[in-house]
């Protein structure tokens, strides 16, 4: 179930899946992601698949995890990256691994307070999570060299865009019922909007609960 077999067959099928940062696949193989889904769950936890988590939200499947921190690498710098949804704090303890600090900002503290536990237990000492709304982010931290948001909002949330750093990336998905993913860049001359593929994601609420 957790084997490196296992694993290598994850990293084998992101790799066929077009996932070409071979660091990001050699994160991916090594973060153990069965800890991060309910104990009934863990069988699946490396197969290509969202899961749930509870309170309505799931952990991303591998390959969308893989697309979007392989897109947040490419930023030219690789300081300060915000995760907008920490989730079961899977990806985050990704980004901690390729990032300086990483800071997570999750508006479900009953999650919060379980991804806080799993990280811990990683002994992951560059991260800051935060209790909040996600459509803010962080002002006090940024700007940001990368941001994900791990969840779809129905607009490009222009607060989160004000934190990004010059030559910065935002990755996040964009809709309602029928979503995609996009990049948009800060350049000297103001944004460029890439549009990448068609996901499923959560919606990204507004508020704390």
């Amino acid at each position: 179930m957790t084997s490196a077999r296992t694993r290598g067959r994850l990293v084998e099928r992101l790799r066929q899946q077009g996932i070409r940062h071979e660091e990001v696949l050699g994160i991916m193989g090594n973060t153990p992601r069965h800890i991060f889904v309910d104990e009934a769950l863990a069988h699946r936890a490396y197969d290509d698949v969202s899961l749930p988590i509870g309170q309505g939200q799931t952990i991303s499947q591998p390959y969308i995890v893989a697309r979007m921190v392989e897109l947040a690498v490419g930023a030219p710098k690789r300081e300060r990256v915000l995760e907008v949804g920490t989730g079961c704090g899977y990806q985050t303890a990704v980004l901690a691994q390729l990032f300086k600090t990483v800071y997570s900002v999750e508006r479900l503290g009953n999650l919060l307070d379980k991804a806080r536990v799993r990280l811990r237990d990683l002994r992951l000492s560059n991260i800051r999570l935060r209790h909040g709304d996600g459509f803010i982010g962080m002002t006090d931290a940024a700007p940001f060299d990368a941001i994900l948001i791990a969840a779809a909002p129905t607009f490009v949330p222009e607060a989160l865009l004000s934190q990004l750093a010059p030559g910065g990336r935002m990755v996040f998905p964009l809709g309602n019922l029928d979503q995609e993913l996009r990049m948009i860049e800060r350049t000297e001359d103001g944004f460029i909007e890439s549009r990448l593929e068609k996901v499923r994601f959560v919606p990204m609420l507004p508020g704390l609960a």
